[in-house]
């Protein structure tokens, strides 16, 4: 994950936030990841800088949540093996969800197996992390492409093609969805997540050898 080089930048900025929802449940907070993704599928269907605008705001809100719950569980005291299980089960719905929007929506639906592909990738990635860790070879997080790297990704995406007017290249006789950037987002997620994937399974496989 390239992100984990400024995990110590992200902590410093996430722990007080986190030490302030002490109060709340760490599952609360996971459930509440979940429906922010799933709104943020909801707008990716939508045309308009409006709703890429709310699409990117949940889901900043998604991967927000997402490292605030396991915060709040370890600062409180309340981390456990089922918390760990439903915040896995939950980002692989709403990673979906998120994915899902984007392909069904205006900005790629030209291109329904690049969705596939890329949602194959996606999970597929997590799922070789968790495999590691079943087999005995310890969870594996390593990789080109993380889920905190999608997100951001996603979120910068998001907000470039909020920005990008179709109409200034329509006159010119082109298409403008071939050339969208959450399409191009989808690219990159269908061929880096496929080889993070990969590259997570060899790495077990040599581990096992």
């Amino acid at each position: 994950m390239v992100l984990d080089a400024y995990r110590h930048l992200a902590d410093a900025v996430l722990d007080p936030i986190a030490r302030r929802l002490s109060n709340v449940s760490p599952n609360t907070l996971t459930w509440a990841a979940l429906v922010c993704a799933a709104f943020a599928g909801i707008f990716f269907l939508f045309w308009g800088g409006w709703a890429l605008g709310l699409a990117a705001l949940f889901v900043f809100l998604n991967a927000l949540l997402d490292a605030l719950d396991g915060k709040v569980a370890k600062m409180t005291g309340k981390a456990s093996r089922r918390g760990d299980f439903l915040d896995h089960v939950v980002d692989r719905y709403a990673d979906v969800l998120i994915l899902l929007g984007i392909t069904l929506g205006p900005y790629s639906y030209q291109w329904p197996w690049l969705g596939l592909l890329a949602i194959i990738g996606v999970l597929l990635t997590s799922y070789m992390g968790t495999q590691a860790q079943a087999v005995g070879a310890g969870r594996d997080y390593r990789g080109i492409l993380g889920r905190a790297d999608r997100l951001v990704i996603l979120v910068i995406a998001a907000v470039l093609q909020a920005g990008f007017d179709p109409n200034s290249i329509r006159d010119l006789g082109i298409e403008p969805l071939r050339y969208s950037v959450l399409g191009w987002a989808m690219v990159l997620f269908a061929v880096l997540g496929n080889l993070t994937a990969i590259q997570r399974a060899v790495s077990t496989w040599r581990q096992l050898s």
